[in-house]
């Protein structure tokens, strides 16, 4: 009877935990309060004083955190219960442990340094992609203006084309009334010598 009742109090606590278990977001929602706790406290343990600019440069850096993180985090999702890591001088770093709804996490040591180093990259990795969008601003910028000088070619030549066709219309009424002033004339020419 006790090995029956450990039983079923294992596999309620199983199932108690199965259905528990936080989702990813919690898993990174618990990180970036962590990473935020250790900005404040890096900006703090600096001398920064707590004005709109070290507001900006920490929003800033967590952005840039929040960034490299949702690209960088794996998560391994268990039974009953889950896991987020990052694999970090091709390790696995154990971040965090979500069970019974609640996200732990682990190693502020390891996560400051880690952090540091993927906020050095992270930097590398905005300035280039500020590089790479100011270039693509400026093909946009070029491919916008050259489709415009097509357009307007495009406008002058349908213009062009119109004022040839209004041209040929007139010279073809002209030609018309000739023709038929003409053809009046030998009518008549011909009626006075049918007379004569």
């Amino acid at each position: 009877m006790k090995k029956l009742m450990a039983i079923v109090i294992v596999l309620l606590v199983a199932v108690l935990m199965t259905l528990t278990k936080p989702d990813e977001q919690k898993h990174k929602d618990a990180m970036m309060s962590a990473i935020k706790e250790f900005v404040d406290q890096e900006a703090q343990d600096r001398g920064f004083k707590d004005n709109v600019l070290t507001k900006l440069g920490k929003n800033v850096v967590n952005a840039a955190i929040k960034t490299a993180l949702n690209s960088k985090l794996k998560f391994n999702d268990y039974l009953i219960l889950n896991t987020s890591y990052v694999k970090l001088d091709g390790e696995n770093q154990l971040l965090s442990l979500g069970a019974f709804g609640h996200v732990f996490t682990f190693d502020k040591d390891m996560l400051k340094e880690k952090l540091e180093e993927a906020t050095k990259t992270k930097e590398v990795e905005m300035l280039q992609k500020e590089a790479a969008k100011d270039e693509a601003k400026a093909l946009k910028k070029q491919l916008k203006e050259e489709r415009k000088r097509q357009k307007k070619l495009e406008k002058e030549a349908k213009k062009k084309a119109k004022q040839a066709a209004k041209e040929a219309k007139r010279k073809a009424k002209e030609a018309e009334k000739e023709a038929k002033r003409r053809a009046k004339e030998a009518a008549k020419a011909a009626k006075e010598a049918a007379k004569d």
